[in-house]
């Protein structure tokens, strides 16, 4: 067999589309180009050492450095390997999740549908809420997951605009104002007068703004505090939403911002969730041109913040 047909056989390029990573990252790639490299290195020390074979010093050096590329080289395989060992641990992560957020809205549904089929007219708006409020529990794991899809292909919407993040902020406080107070918990928002506009997709920020005081409401039980601040930096608008709920143990916080991760003691409190809120909300503000961040204390409570440039005239 020619070596042309055993290329044409690897069909390397199609094979790291597959993998969905830059041909410079795949595995198989990588090993042809290090296959390669060996060959010409051995050719190379072989003609180096017979015509410098009085000087040892040289093809020393041409040795260590050749092997230096070889290092080099393994290495980049290496990481390209764990990459992929996550990728494939990501998506058996992502089926049992989502396995598990859909089972149990799936199940009320279907008790639900039993029940109200039997014509019992008891307690018939009882079970008609169920059927929507986990229809709507679906939808938000469906709405997630596409956000996340768009992300990581590039397809996020990038339309901007020119708006005021003070008042998106106010209407979305109001909007989580029946929540808040079920939750016994009071919002408290401040702004500094005269702020400027941003320029970026509203529906976006309005989507990590949403995530932002969801978590905050939904992890600080009874008389709880949530305080919002907005206020103008010297090249950028800087959110803050702080609160005093179950914090974020020190062991996970280096894990937040990953998709599907759920620290363990807010299971505790919430058992709802897809742990994609915070990878979206980062996601988006860094899309933006803008930084996010927090800092947390297990039993105290959690600051969440993020900036967001001046429009550019």
């Amino acid at each position: 067999m020619e070596f042309k047909d055993v290329l044409s056989q690897l069909n390397i390029p199609a094979q790291c589309k597959k993998y969905g990573i830059p041909l410079w990252q795949c595995p198989t790639f990588l090993f042809l180009v290090m296959g390669i490299v060996i060959i010409a290195s051995s050719l190379i020390a072989y003609a180096i050492g017979t015509r410098y074979i009085e000087d040892p010093e040289i093809v020393a050096l041409i040795v260590l450095i050749l092997t230096a590329i070889l290092f080099i080289m393994a290495f980049i395989i290496t990481r390209s390997f764990e990459r992929l060992a996550e990728a494939n641990r990501m998506k058996s992560e992502f089926i049992s999740i989502v396995s598990h957020q859909l089972r149990t809205p799936l199940t009320n549904l279907r008790w639900a549908i039993e029940f109200l089929m039997k014509g019992n007219p008891k307690n018939q708006i009882e079970y008609f809420q169920i059927l929507k409020e986990n229809s709507d529990r679906m939808a938000e794991l469906i709405k997630d997951l596409l956000i996340v899809s768009r992300i990581e292909t590039a397809k996020l919407p990038a339309k901007k605009e020119d708006f005021s993040l003070k008042e998106l902020t106010e209407r979305i406080v109001k909007e989580f104002e029946p929540l808040a107070k079920s939750s016994n918990v009071e919002i408290n928002f401040f702004s500094q007068k005269n702020l400027p506009n941003i320029f970026a997709n509203q529906f976006q920020i309005r989507q990590v703004i949403e995530n932002l005081l969801d978590n905050a409401i939904r992890y600080t039980k009874g008389n709880g505090l949530v305080e919002i601040k907005i206020e103008k930096r010297p090249k950028s608008i800087y959110f803050e939403i702080k609160d005093n709920g179950v914090g974020i143990p020190k062991d996970d916080q280096k894990y937040i911002f990953q998709k599907f991760f759920r620290s363990e003691n807010v299971l505790k409190y919430q058992t709802q969730g897809t742990g994609l809120g915070l990878y979206i909300s980062k996601s988006i503000i860094e899309k933006s041109g803008g930084k996010i961040g927090f800092k947390s204390q297990e039993g105290v409570g959690s600051t969440f913040w993020f900036t967001l440039p001046l429009i550019k005239h």
